[in-house]
């Protein structure tokens, strides 16, 4: 625990002007980053007596270990710096909304020469019109079947259509007339494109104007009766009205607003948000977020329109937003969303009429979504609180291990020898800091020396993180350069050490980890493993185990832990053992490399073809002269028809397909 007063500012030091802080620990990692009109005023706030601070705010300044900022010249500039930060360094004591569900979008790739239709999850891609979000899946293809009909874009994969496009056969929608079938030319490019408009334009509230025509085109057509295409638009005109029932009309006025609501008590908020476009709720989604900082509802919103409309396009940013509490600074989050959207944007807390009323209702939806999480997550949280400290003290460690590394090695009868390493952070998978090492130095069935390599691999890079950033070096004999000492604070992949490393295996692996570890000077980084057969837990230098309950909340945590590493593991080994699953004639051709093998075989399209090819034939590759491609018939000649390709990782015999695997 850091003592605030030893890295504070001197006085005078920091400027009366508006500006971005960040917080740093001791291995420089990022904890925190916020904005202030004034940095002088707002980070005097963080040093006062620790028993008059926020129990969250004084967890965080005795956690950092420095302070430092950047002066803007504008407090819109503030606020742009700060959400970039937070999106970048991912500060653990900043206010972070995890999206409750992954929610499905109505999406159309307008980037696309041929734009598609289909259902999106994830993040936005540039170029794609979004609708939604969706509460389910089913309700896109729903809407998606009904609109078809009136705007028959393309649905199909980028796969489906080049097969269609090569046999010159629509798929069954183009027959059945839900697709205008580019693929084979019924439609041009850029009627296509125009369809994709179209429909784009319906889905964002224009429906008026597609109606109105249609019913113009079916009253046409009765009069120069022409009944059966009156009839077919007719049914088209349905099939619109019935998409555009699947949205409740909830604001006559035809009003484009974003209304968000706020559920919190002292430890947890919920956020809800209804989409309102052309009057009609498109689209809903939830966020829910632990109050890492002392943050009053004000605050929440403002994070939650960083969060909401940070990295949106334009037109994602309605004309309206409405928040059940006006920022902070509303002037400058103002100015930031009109910026986002290119004009005005009204943000404001409704006071009367109908959308004061949905804003009630969307409030009662973030009050059910706070109770359903708190009754799935608090006992996950006080669970995974219980497995720390329970790990704590069966290994007698100073403080529960909030983060956790676990090594695994894998190998296939000593070939292809892999390594991997998962993290944990709160009893958590952080998966975006998982591992994996390539064991080259050696091939064979030894586990012990594959783990010593890998641990001094991992905490090599450590210390050269460590040492690149400031920090003493492991023996403590001098500080690093102050020219070196500069650190942008973004995550690098072993920047951070962890409090407790798990191997998989017994007493010869601990020993094995221990020594690399001692080798290279560290001492603060505790080491077990966790065996499979007994799952005993063994620690370094003891000739006994130790045994925790079977029901042991500690046990289950590494048991998880472990077998995350393993899985991980065999995934990667796996992934290389099958570059080597299938044989082929062309290996042993002098100068015939991976790249020549693929060219050959995208030419003729499988080994069969190419074997029966000629010696000119051959020669039409770009890059082959008749040297090489009387090298690669020769080959071709000598290889024995009727030879099954064989497994030369397991032996087993693999069927030949005439498959392009060369």
């Amino acid at each position: 625990m850091a003592d605030p007063s030893s890295y504070r500012p001197r006085p005078g030091q920091i400027p009366d002007s508006p500006g971005v802080y960040k917080f740093r620990d001791e291995h420089r990692r990022v904890i925190y980053v916020g904005k202030a009109k004034s940095l002088r005023q707002r980070l005097a706030n963080y040093f006062q007596p620790l028993a008059s601070l926020h129990p969250r705010t004084a967890t965080m300044v005795t956690t950092a270990a420095s302070v430092e900022w950047t002066v803007v010249s504008t407090e819109v500039e503030a606020l742009q710096l700060e959400y970039s930060w937070i999106k970048e360094y991912d500060p653990r004591f900043n206010v972070k909304y995890r999206d409750d569900k992954s929610y499905p979008y109505l999406a159309v790739t307008m980037n696309e020469e041929f734009p598609r239709v289909q259902v999106m999850r994830g993040h936005k891609k540039k170029g794609v019109r979004y609708f939604g979000p969706y509460a389910h899946a089913w309700a896109i293809r729903e809407t998606v079947d009904l609109m078809l009909r009136v705007f028959p874009v393309r649905t199909c994969s980028a796969g489906v259509f080049r097969n269609a496009a090569s046999a010159g056969r629509p798929c069954l929608l183009g027959y059945i007339g839900k697709c205008s079938a580019p693929c084979v030319g019924r439609v041009t490019p850029e009627e296509h494109r125009e369809l994709a408009e179209d429909f784009g334009d319906f889905m964002a509230g224009r429906t008026g104007t597609y109606i109105r025509r249609l019913e113009k085109q079916m009253m046409i057509a009765a009069e120069d009766m022409e009944y059966e295409k009156a009839a077919r638009l007719r049914d088209d005109i349905e099939a619109l009205r019935r998409a555009m029932e699947k949205n409740a009309v909830v604001l006559a006025d035809a009003t484009d607003a974003d209304l968000i609501a706020l559920a919190e008590d002292e430890l947890e908020a919920a956020v809800q948000i209804f989409h309102v476009r052309g009057g009609r709720v498109r689209g809903q989604r939830g966020w829910v977020t632990d109050k890492v900082e002392a943050v009053d509802t004000a605050g929440l919103v403002e994070h939650a329109l960083q969060q909401l409309y940070g990295e949106e396009s334009g037109d994602a940013v309605p004309k309206e937003v409405l928040v059940p509490a006006l920022p902070e600074d509303t002037d400058s989050v103002s100015a930031w969303l009109s910026g986002r959207r290119g004009s005005l944007v009204s943000l404001r807390v409704p006071q009367r009429g109908d959308k004061k009323d949905l804003m009630e209702t969307v409030a009662r939806n973030a009050q059910q979504a706070l109770v359903l999480h708190k009754t799935k997550r608090a006992s996950d949280l006080t669970t995974r609180s219980r497995a720390l400290e329970e790990i704590a003290e069966a290994l007698d460690l100073d403080s529960a291990p909030l983060r956790i590394e676990c090594f695994d090695i894998s190998h296939l009868q000593g070939e292809d020898v892999v390594a991997s390493m998962v993290v944990f952070e709160d009893g958590l998978p952080r998966k975006s800091e998982y591992r994996r090492f390539q064991i080259k130095g050696f091939e064979g069935q030894d586990d012990v020396r594959s783990m010593h390599e890998v641990i001094s691999r991992r905490f090599k890079r450590y210390l050269a993180e460590k040492d690149r950033t400031g920090e003493w070096g492991p023996a403590g004999d001098g500080e690093v350069p102050a020219e070196d000492a500069e650190d942008d604070g973004r995550p690098k992949r072993f920047a951070y050490p962890p409090q407790l490393v798990v191997v998989d295996g017994g007493q010869p692996q601990v020993a094995a980890a221990r020594r690399a570890l001692d080798e290279l000077g560290i001492d603060d980084v505790a080491v077990c493993g966790l065996a499979k057969r007994l799952e005993e837990v063994w620690l370094p230098g003891d000739d006994d185990p130790v045994v925790l309950p079977r029901s042991s909340e500690g046990l289950y945590l590494l048991q998880r832990v472990r077998d995350t590493a393993h899985d991980f593991a065999i995934r990667y080994q796996r992934s290389k053992r099958t570059k080597r699953i299938r044989s082929s004639p062309l290996d042993g051709v002098p100068g015939l490399g991976e790249s020549r093998k693929q060219a050959l075989i995208k030419h003729f399209g499988s080994v069969k073809r190419l074997k029966q090819a000629t010696i000119e034939q051959i020669c039409e590759v770009p890059g082959f002269g008749r040297k090489t491609a009387e090298a690669v018939a020769v080959a071709l000649a000598r290889a024995a028809p009727a030879a099954p390709a064989v497994n030369t990782a397991t032996g087993e015999i693999m069927e030949d397909d005439g498959g392009t695997t060369a």
